[in-house]
């Protein structure tokens, strides 16, 4: 038998892992969903869950990180077999079909199904009153929601709803809260973080208990980039820094009050546009709509607000603060904001710089609201009971022990509401999402220069290893819900 060599053709086998392809490449290419928890342009550009989670994968492997957003989950999947990106990184939960086909990450948070419906229309009790009265239920296709009703299908025949491709479960809770359709399912954290700009969303029951999410890899191949993930992952968890990240996204969203956010949505519309630029004025290094919402949360951007304690104006100054910033009038509303955001800021310096630039805010409006030295009270009482005084996860569970006396004796400043120091941070940063959500829905803040169209979907290229800056991320107008500066230690 004569052999003859293939003449031209060049022969050359790739051994290389996986990982050893991405370091190659110099990039580690994400796909993910646009939206309010994954990922999404904010006031200081890219941000999300997902996205600072990838970014920090990237640096890891030390790349540069390419997230490849899409607004459809029906996109994702195929890009993933197709090679066009690395991993998925979108908030979506282990179902046993993805399972089959697909390798998952390590769980990094849990959500739970749930059915939604509008205010006002009438409540579905179980699943069989899905399609009472020619009820309406639409999913995404092929989300999990898809195959949860396709698993209750067997126990309950007659059930039926519709499937969507060109929308997102975002899209759908939207269409939800405008009557469009009368029912849908979402997991819970999204439901609870779109409440903040579509109240009208109620939820009616739980379809399912808790369910890990995890980021998603081809099956086959080697277990290179797998084996790095699960490293990371656990890095994070033991440091505490994953606790911290999923703090900043929906730590503050466990609560979530109708009447209210249904008036501060009115609010931003009628109120806002008038002391927008006040806010932009003397905002500082702040993000304006922080300021914006500290002082609803003070006055109901109310100037002339005071209270029976004797704090007044937009940001409800004490007489004494209000001096030691300069404010000569506390009912200007001008010099009530530039006062508000320079002792603010001066609070803000106080914190210790061992706490994470994600959170140091958090701890400054609790100090703004109930004075630095309760708050340096409450950090204390967190490090002696085992916690972490440097996380606000932590620190906020001991802020209410500030009013129980078998701790306040404990401390050097003594009693303190700090019950209400907790409301008010955690409600600013409801006011403070509520406003980025209000803007999303009304404005595309698309930065061109950092967009590149590429087949129809939009990648961000992050830049190589390195520190990203920080982001912070009718009601009776008489009547303040809280006081700040009650105490200045």
């Amino acid at each position: 038998m004569l052999t003859l060599p293939l003449a031209g053709c060049d022969w050359h086998f790739d051994d290389r892992t996986t990982l050893e392809k991405i370091r190659d490449r110099g990039v580690l290419r994400v796909g993910t969903l646009n939206n309010q928890l994954s990922y999404y342009i904010g006031p200081n550009g890219p941000t999300g869950l997902d996205y600072d989670l990838a970014k920090r994968f990237a640096d890891k492997l030390g790349v540069k990180l390419e997230m490849t957003p899409t607004y459809t989950l029906s996109g994702l999947f195929p890009a993933l077999e197709r090679g066009d990106v690395d991993i998925i990184a979108a908030g979506l939960t282990i179902t046993p079909q993805r399972l089959d086909a697909f390798r998952p990450g390590p769980a990094y948070y849990f959500v739970s199904q749930q059915v939604v419906y509008k205010n006002g229309h009438w409540r579905p009790r179980d699943v069989d009153d899905f399609n009472r009265d020619d009820a309406v239920m639409a999913v995404v296709e092929g989300s999990s929601h898809d195959l949860t009703l396709q698993s209750l299908k067997q126990a309950h025949p007659a059930l039926s709803w519709q499937v969507v491709q060109d929308a997102d479960d975002d899209e759908l809770l939207k269409q939800v809260a405008n009557g469009d359709i009368d029912f849908t399912i979402a997991d819970s954290v999204d439901i609870a973080l779109i409440q903040r700009t579509h109240p009208d969303i109620t939820v009616a029951m739980e379809l399912s208990e808790d369910e890990p999410v995890a980021w998603f890899m081809k099956k086959q191949g080697d277990s290179s980039v797998y084996a790095l993930m699960v490293e990371f992952f656990g890095d994070l968890a033991q440091s505490g820094e994953l606790a911290i990240l999923e703090e900043k996204y929906f730590g503050h969203v466990d609560q979530f009050d109708y009447v209210d956010t249904r008036a501060f949505l009115r609010a931003i519309e009628s109120k806002l546009p008038k002391w927008e630029p006040l806010f932009k004025k003397y905002a500082n290094e702040f993000d304006w709509r922080l300021l914006a919402a500290l002082s609803y949360q003070e006055s109901h951007w109310n100037p002339r607000a005071i209270s029976p304690t004797g704090v007044r104006g937009m940001m409800m100054l004490t007489l004494p603060t209000a001096k030691s910033v300069g404010v000569r009038n506390r009912l200007d509303p001008e010099q009530s904001i530039k006062g508000g955001a320079l002792y603010l800021q001066r609070v803000l310096e106080r914190v210790p710089d061992s706490v994470n630039p994600h959170e140091r805010i958090w701890f400054a409006l609790a100090s703004y609201n109930i004075g630095f030295g309760h708050m340096m009270d409450a950090r204390r009482l967190t490090e002696a009971q085992g916690a972490n005084p440097n996380s606000w996860s932590d620190v906020k569970k001991r802020l209410p022990m500030l009013a129980k006396r078998q701790y306040y004796t404990q401390t050097r400043y003594g009693y303190a509401r700090g019950y209400e120091a907790l409301s008010y941070v955690e409600n600013i940063r409801r006011y403070y999402q509520s406003i980025l959500g209000y803007e999303k829905a009304h404005i595309e803040a698309l930065d061109n220069e950092q967009v590149e169209d590429l087949g129809g979907l939009q990648t961000i290229v992050a830049p190589a290893p390195e520190q990203e800056s920080e982001t912070v991320t009718d009601t009776d107008e008489t009547s303040p819900q809280s006081d700040a500066n009650q105490q200045q230690q």
